[in-house]
């Protein structure tokens, strides 16, 4: 079983302390044998003082870190010499340097601080909260800050903004480790949403539309339903009664991205489960997806995340299920 390792800091923050917990802890195999253990700890194994009005006690020590498959770093809003300095402590220094070589190390949030502290992000891209971005580029050059995603997965070290994006890293990490129907079935227990692209922007100017105009919403549901056809900006704009113009900043304002980013998005993400749960071949995913062709998948795919069909297809299907494609 996956042996997830969570540091609490003093100063956590508690919502994004309990993500992994609930999130890990809710993934089951299709005979409800849990798929993950995960285990708290603090630096010295004593309580520690979080970011709320209590404290929170924990039974293991940081050697946990040293023998655990995954490390989860959640934020804290103590982090004093990490943040000011970029310099950790003694203690939280030696125990990220006993975590193992290849164990997959998550910072959520400001945790961003301490993995560029530890040198575990140089020459390598990550995220945090959108507030802290331009101080920690700063402090930390040679780390490739993008502030304008929910989270970003490169390999070992996965990294992801503020509070709800943490619950949106973990079910990204429940799907690369075991596919989209126990990472879906895992958001319906949660009561969230079952994926968020990375790559939805972390700030968006309106998220609540203001209540005088139109929002898109009906139209993004009815596009969903129509992923096969060939749907263009007008038709769109056509289906919620706006020029194309209006919908495309309307649409933009709530989503975040531009329509056609949108719907790329949702036929790349509708292949992914596609290529996961059926023996289909690539053409014919591809067609259902609204791609059209296996060639416009695979370059579609390849841009997104860096494999092709069949690659994926390997990767989240036993051989022994999955068709050649």
């Amino acid at each position: 079983m996956h042996h997830v390792g969570v540091l609490a800091l003093d100063g956590v923050v508690p919502f994004e302390l309990g993500i992994p917990a609930r999130i890990f802890g809710a993934a089951r195999d299709s005979a409800g044998n849990p798929l993950y253990t995960v285990t708290t700890c603090s630096l010295d194994g004593r309580p520690v003082r979080a970011e709320a009005d209590y404290g929170l006690s924990v039974t293991r020590d940081a050697s946990l870190l040293a023998g655990v498959d995954t490390v989860v770093i959640p934020p804290s809003h103590a982090l004093g010499p990490i943040r000011e300095e970029g310099r950790l402590p003694g203690a939280l220094r030696d125990a990220l340097a006993a975590i193992r070589p290849g164990t997959r190390i998550v910072g959520i949030c400001t945790a961003t601080y301490v993995l560029a502290a530890a040198g575990l992000l140089d020459h390598r891209p990550a995220t945090t909260h959108w507030r802290e971005a331009d101080r920690l580029q700063r402090m930390f050059t040679t780390t490739r800050i993008d502030p304008d995603v929910l989270f970003v997965d490169d390999g070992d070290i996965l990294t992801s903004a503020g509070v709800a994006a943490g619950i949106d890293l973990c079910l990204h990490i429940v799907r690369r480790d075991h596919g989209s129907l126990i990472a879906n079935e895992v958001a319906r227990s949660c009561v969230v949403a079952p994926w968020r692209d990375g790559g939805q922007a972390q700030y968006i100017q309106r998220p609540v539309p203001d209540p005088r105009a139109t929002s898109t919403a009906p139209t993004q549901a009815w596009a969903l339903e129509r992923l096969t056809e060939r749907l263009t900006l007008a038709d769109l704009a056509a289906h919620a009664t706006m020029s194309v113009r209006t919908f495309t900043r309307r649409f933009r304002d709530e989503v975040g991205i531009t329509p056609g980013q949108w719907l790329t998005r949702q036929r790349i993400d509708l292949a992914r489960h596609l290529l996961e749960t059926t023996d289909w071949p690539v053409d014919r995913v591809a067609h259902r997806a609204g791609f059209g062709t296996g060639v416009s998948l695979r370059q579609h795919l390849h841009a997104s995340i860096g494999v092709t069909p069949q690659a994926y297809r390997r990767t989240f299907r036993p051989a022994t299920t999955a068709a050649a494609a």
